[in-house]
């Protein structure tokens, strides 16, 4: 698996070993395609970095029935979503036992074992993959990527086509003018902890059964009024932890993500979910927030881009894998026609990108365009109107021989003037638009 000729020429070779990446190699092998996966890290896995929910629909496309072999740890029954103050929390969840059920819905992972599965999938369709490789620069000859550039010894490998799944800095992209550095805008920066936790403790306090997981997103204070969300989800015998930002919103108040990590998880409403537990890992990574604003080009001669690489991120439902995924998959798509043509130009490969746009992915990017940056243009939504919504919870759920028409006119009072309240009902509107 680690040996390669690197004079040697491939259809098509794919940088980077994640999601994206290896949905490609894996419908590219099975199709033929005599295809050369590189991975930077010592495993697939081993760099990459998520919260750890693995949305079914997208692999199954790819694997049927992947879930009876694929190291997933539990299959999600609950989510729940928590409005978050600084000693309360409006929830709402959903617990659906048909999700307990085949083909399940969705599935919590870690990602250093998944991965590594994954990619020896592809291995098993004929495949080759090269670790602990970095790919310093695309080899580009009369405005062509006609391969890659390695930090090996004769590190140089030539393919017909070039795709890069190199996440969400992508240098490789940017080397080629595809698109520009990130701006503090258009990402943000996550931290999470695997916490080791015995399995019967997890399934008592988040009341499960069997394999049974439940998955909580975190608003309001657990990011301290910053644009981000918080996370906890359950494996079999730990849990993940963590808590993502915008970059623009750390640096404007001063904030280290670490620090909000610390905050959530001695957070009063919290800190009895993760008591007892071991910190078995910590990672960080970047996640691209800028979405179809962000995206740049994804097509060139000789070269397509998918995944995180090409900024497919949908912020607001915390989607990225199943995006991912399906680029991977059209990827391949694309480049198994273009072998049979034997025309790998621009004019032919730009089929991958209309067939995004037309597909799930394009749709929800471009309907979730505008919604991050008006959330970050307006943090009141998170800092002001949360708060509020607790404390309206508290009043009315507060039996003291009130009348709950008085309770009523005493929230609606404290909301404040009429202005106040006509500036509320606007800023509901714009949120509706941008969502819409």
């Amino acid at each position: 698996m680690e040996r390669c000729n690197m004079a040697e020429k491939f259809d098509v070779i794919v940088v980077g070993a994640g999601p994206a990446g290896t949905s490609c190699v894996y419908t590219l092998a099975k199709g033929g395609a005599n295809v050369l996966l590189i991975e930077r890290g010592e495993y697939p896995g081993s760099k990459n970095v998520m919260g750890g929910v693995l949305y079914r629909k997208m692999l199954e496309d790819i694997i049927p029935d992947f879930y009876k072999e694929a190291p997933v740890e539990r299959q999600i029954v609950e989510q729940r979503y928590m409005m978050l103050d600084k000693e309360s929390a409006a929830t709402f969840s959903y617990k659906g036992l048909e999700w307990d059920q085949e083909p399940f819905n969705n599935f919590t992972v870690l990602r250093a074992k998944f991965d590594q599965w994954f990619a020896d999938k592809a291995v098993q369709q004929g495949a080759l993959l090269l670790n602990e490789t970095v790919v310093l620069e695309c080899i580009v000859e009369n405005g062509r990527v006609i391969g890659v550039r390695t930090d090996r010894p004769d590190g140089d490998v030539y393919a017909d086509v070039v795709v890069l799944a190199d996440g969400v800095n992508s240098l490789l992209a940017k080397s080629l003018g595809f698109r520009k550095e990130l701006r503090p805008d258009e990402a943000a920066l996550s931290v999470m902890e695997v916490l080791k936790l015995d399995r019967t403790i997890i399934e008592d306090r988040f009341n499960l059964e069997g394999n049974q997981g439940c998955t909580f997103e975190i608003f309001g204070d657990s990011t301290k009024g910053i644009l981000g969300t918080a996370w906890l989800y359950t494996n079999k015998d730990s849990l993940n932890i963590g808590v993502g930002a915008m970059l623009s919103g750390l640096i404007q108040h001063k904030i280290k993500p670490y620090e909000l990590l610390d905050y959530v998880k001695q957070h009063p409403m919290l800190r009895k979910y993760i008591q007892g537990s071991e910190q078995q890992e910590y990672l960080a990574h970047l996640i691209p927030e800028g979405g179809f604003h962000s995206m740049g080009k994804i097509v060139g001669d000789g070269v397509l881009v998918v995944g995180d690489a090409a900024q497919m991120v949908n912020a607001i439902h915390r989607e990225g894998s199943n995006l991912a995924m399906t680029s991977g998959v059209l990827a391949a798509e694309t480049i198994l026609s273009a072998m049979q043509a034997g025309n790998f130009s621009e004019q032919m490969l730009d089929s991958y990108r209309v067939n995004l746009m037309n597909s799930f992915v394009g749709s929800d990017l471009k309907k979730y365009k505008d919604t991050t940056h008006h959330f970050e243009k307006f943090p009141h939504y998170f800092n002001k109107y949360i708060p509020m919504l607790n404390k309206a919870a508290s009043q009315m759920f507060t039996v003291d021989g009130t009348p709950k028409r008085e309770k009523q006119r005493k929230i609606w009072r404290e909301i404040g003037t009429a202005g106040e309240k006509f500036r509320i009902a606007r800023d509901l509107y714009r949120a509706w638009r941008v969502m819409k």
